[in-house]
């Protein structure tokens, strides 16, 4: 297969484009190693070499570096190595190692978030946050079913309201107003905000 195109991502790598389409980075001395040049052809056996030796080991040592600093979700691991240029089937095999091994769990990462995230934010609010990072609908499901059922949305309000020390006795409309923003930001409901509010005054 023809090597389409060799551009320079920094000093020490390259990034190679081959004519199937599939891209990958190399540094540069092992570009010289498999003789590669624009233009040129690289065999099947010296590319599986290449995928088997270089981008498949280095793949799997990068998910295992990124898992030993903090706990990821499946699809931030892979935006992490896409932006290494590593091929797909290479993510996907860097993915399913580090499952096989049981380090990748978007569960226990979905009940972690949820735990170290609820008395600071609401239920729906965590939820959104979770999307966001790539979790499967049914595990951010059932993390915070499992994490909230011991109280509900109104409890964790009127606890808000007592760190801040609101006091509804003696607030005027402005700190109501305020108190009702604050909570408003932390993505409660209006109905759950004013009925906590009203339930103190």
């Amino acid at each position: 297969m023809q090597v389409i195109q060799i551009l320079e991502l920094d000093r020490k790598r390259v990034r190679i484009r081959l004519e199937t389409g599939c891209e990958f980075a190399l540094y540069k001395g092992e570009g010289r190693q498999y003789g590669l040049q624009e233009g040129g052809e690289l065999s099947e056996e010296q590319f599986e070499d290449i995928r088997q030796e270089i981008l498949i080991k280095r793949a799997r040592k990068r998910v295992m570096h990124l898992l030993e600093k903090m706990d990821r979700t499946e699809e931030q691991l892979r935006t992490k190595l896409r932006q290494g240029y590593y091929p797909e089937d290479v993510v996907e095999d860097a993915i399913n190692y580090v499952k096989g091994y049981h380090y990748l769990d978007d569960l226990r990462y979905a009940q972690n978030y949820v735990r170290s995230h609820k008395d600071r934010k609401s239920r729906k609010m965590v939820q959104l946050e979770l999307q966001k990072r790539g979790v499967a609908k049914e595990w951010i499901q059932r993390a915070l079913e499992e994490e909230y059922e011991q109280e509900n949305e109104r409890e964790q309000i009127l606890r808000w309201i007592q760190k801040k020390d609101y006091s509804p006795q003696t607030a005027d409309l402005k700190e109501k107003q305020r108190m009702y923003q604050f909570l408003l930001r932390r993505g409660f409901s209006t109905n759950d905000i004013l009925h906590a509010l009203d339930y103190l005054t």
